[in-house]
């Protein structure tokens, strides 16, 4: 095993588990949720580099063009929670309310 996949593999653990534990807080989520997306994206482009899949090579810019998408819906229902409660607790909010 390579360093870099060791990197990228312990990187996605550590915000996986991070999205596990703080879960509590939107914004903590939000930034885990995009190293997870972002340690995928680096491992996937290194890998497809290193085995040379020329059919492949669009497939981590998708990836990183969903991740940008999931990044700005993240931060605007982000502002809009923090606007309208002045919180980012999400145990506080009721989903029948927001």
């Amino acid at each position: 095993m390579t360093s870099i996949l060791f990197n990228m593999t312990t990187a996605f653990a550590v915000s996986f588990v991070g999205v596990m534990i703080y879960r509590s807080h939107m914004m903590s989520s939000l930034l885990c949720l995009e190293g997870m997306m972002l340690s995928l994206f680096i491992l996937g482009t290194t890998t497809m580099l290193n085995l040379q899949y020329t059919s492949s090579f669009s497939t981590p810019i998708l990836l990183l063009v969903f991740a940008a998408c999931e990044a700005a819906v993240g931060l605007a229902l982000l502002v809009m929670i923090s606007n309208t409660y002045g919180i980012d607790y999400v145990q506080n909010l009721n989903l029948l309310q927001c």
